[in-house]
C-alpha cells in the first residue's frame, strides 16, 4: 500500500466525479455534473445534475444545507458553474448568495461564449476559485457535450472488438465472441451514454442485432440507425428485429437519394423513419449526416458496424473517436477479415493516431479509446473507395 498521502482537492473531485456519473447517458442535451460540499474536511451535502430540466448539481448540493455555510465551506464542481439563468437558474448568483467563499472546479465550460465566465464571475465577488483538479477526468466525463458544444455537430464515436493480430471475424465471417462478458458489459455502458447506436446494412442482415443498452436489469433503447444506402434491409428475405419489436419508433433507416421512394415509403408505413440523404453514389454522405443530427438534437452516434461502414467514415474523416477491445488471442490467418481498410499507407506520416489516450482492463481483455487524429495527407485506395454503402 502506497503511504502517498491523498490530494485532499483530489478525494472529493472524485467523489464529485462519482455523483455524476449516477446521471449516466441521462441528462442530455446538457453534461453529468457531480458537487460536493465539504467543511472542515468533512462532506455534509453531496448532489448531482439528475436530467434536463432539473436542478443543476450546485442548487441541489446548496439546497441540502439547512445551515449557514462558515467561511471555511468548499464548494467542489466537476464543471465550470453556468453563468446564465438557463431554466434553472445561474449556478454562479446560488454560490455567492450561499455565502461560500471558495469553489474547486474541474473543468471548464467547453462553450466558447461561456468559457471562463462562471470563473470570473465569481472571483469578482471575492470567492477563491481552483480550476483544473481532476480536469482530464472531468472532460472524459462529458465527451459527447463537450464535442457538441464546441463544433456544433455530433460526436461519432467507434467500435470495434479485435484480435492480436488485428482481425474481427473467422474467414466464414464468425465473430462472437472474440472479447469476453466483462468487456461486452462495458459496451452496453457505453451504449447507454450515447443518443444513438449505428450499424451498417450488412451487420443488420448478419447479425440481427437489438442495439439496446441492457445494464443490469434495465434495457433502454437510444436511436438505432441503420446505413443502408440501397435499402437491400427492405428487399431481405429475413425481416430485421429492429423494424417490428417494440422500440421499432426508435429505429431510423439511413439511406441515399439513389435508394428508390417506393421502399421508403414501405419502411414509412411500417412506422420507421427514413432519412434520404445525398451523398457520394450509393455511401451515406457523412457531413449529411451530421447536419441531419444537429437538426434533430442528436448530439452523438457510437458506430458498431463492421469494417466496411467504419473505413467508409474514416475515409471522410466522420470517426472523431475510437474505442478498440482487444482480446490476447491471436486468428494467424490471412483470410481471417481485418478491420480496417480503404486507406493507402505509404509512410508513418500517413497512419492514423488516437490521442487523449485512456486505458481500462476487463478480465483478460484491454480497451483503449481516444480522439482520432487523421494525418494532412490522406491518401483514399481508389479501388475500394466509392463501392460502399
Amino acid at each position: 500500500m502506497s503511504n502517498t498521502p491523498v490530494n485532499p482537492n483530489e478525494k472529493f473531485m472524485t467523489r464529485a466525479l462519482e455523483l455524476a456519473s449516477k446521471a449516466w447517458g441521462k441528462t442530455h442535451p446538457n453534461p453529468m455534473v457531480g458537487a460536493v460540499l465539504v467543511e472542515n474536511g468533512e462532506v455534509i451535502a453531496e448532489g448531482y445534475h439528475r436530467a434536463s430540466g432539473e436542478p443543476h448539481a450546485e442548487i441541489e448540493v446548496l439546497q441540502k444545507v439547512l445551515h449557514p455555510v462558515s467561511k471555511d465551506t468548499i464548494l467542489y464542481v466537476t464543471l465550470e458553474p453556468c453563468s446564465t439563468a438557463g431554466r434553472t437558474g445561474a449556478c454562479t448568483e446560488a454560490i455567492k448568495s450561499a455565502g461560500l467563499k471558495k469553489v474547486v472546479v474541474g473543468a471548464m465550460d467547453p462553450n466558447p461564449d461561456h468559457n471562463g465566465r462562471g470563473v470570473e464571475i465569481l472571483r469578482a465577488a471575492g470567492i477563491e476559485v481552483v480550476t483544473g483538479v481532476c480536469e482530464e477526468d472531468c472532460r472524459d466525463l462529458n465527451m459527447i457535450f463537450n464535442h457538441w458544444i464546441s463544433q456544433k455537430t455530433p460526436l461519432i464515436a467507434g467500435k470495434v472488438a479485435i484480435s492480436l493480430d488485428g482481425k474481427i471475424a473467422t474467414r466464414n465471417n464468425l465473430s462472437r465472441w472474440i472479447t469476453g462478458g466483462e468487456a461486452r458489459k462495458d459496451v452496453m455502458r457505453w451504449r447507454r451514454l450515447f443518443p444513438a447506436i449505428a450499424v451498417g446494412v450488412d451487420t443488420l442482415l448478419q447479425d440481427d442485432p437489438l442495439l439496446t443498452s441492457r445494464c443490469e436489469d434495465e434495457e433502454w433503447c437510444p436511436w438505432r440507425m441503420v446505413m443502408d444506402g440501397m435499402l437491400r434491409s427492405v428487399r431481405s428475405s429475413r425481416r430485421p428485429k429492429l423494424f417490428e419489436d417494440e422500440y421499432r419508433d426508435r429505429t431510423i433507416i439511413v439511406t441515399t437519394e439513389s435508394a428508390g421512394m417506393g421502399y421508403v415509403r414501405q419502411l414509412e408505413n411500417q412506422g420507421l423513419r427514413v432519412w434520404c440523404l445525398p451523398g457520394p453514389q450509393t455511401r451515406i454522405g457523412v457531413q449529411a449526416l451530421r447536419e441531419r443530427c444537429r437538426a434533430e438534437g442528436i448530439e452523438g452516434i457510437y458506430l458498431e458496424g463492421g469494417p466496411t461502414l467504419l473505413s467508409g467514415f474514416m475515409e471522410e474523416r466522420g470517426v472523431d473517436y475510437m474505442f478498440v477491445y482487444q482480446a490476447p488471442v491471436f486468428f494467424a490467418d490471412r483470410k481471417a477479415r481485418s478491420v480496417f481498410r480503404g486507406l493507402r499507407t505509404e509512410s508513418l506520416e500517413d497512419i492514423l493516431r488516437l490521442r487523449n489516450l485512456r486505458r481500462e482492463s476487463f478480465d483478460q481483455d484491454a480497451l483503449v479509446r481516444g480522439y482520432l487524429e487523421y494525418p494532412e495527407r490522406m491518401q483514399i485506395d481508389e479501388a475500394l473507395f466509392g463501392n460502399r454503402e
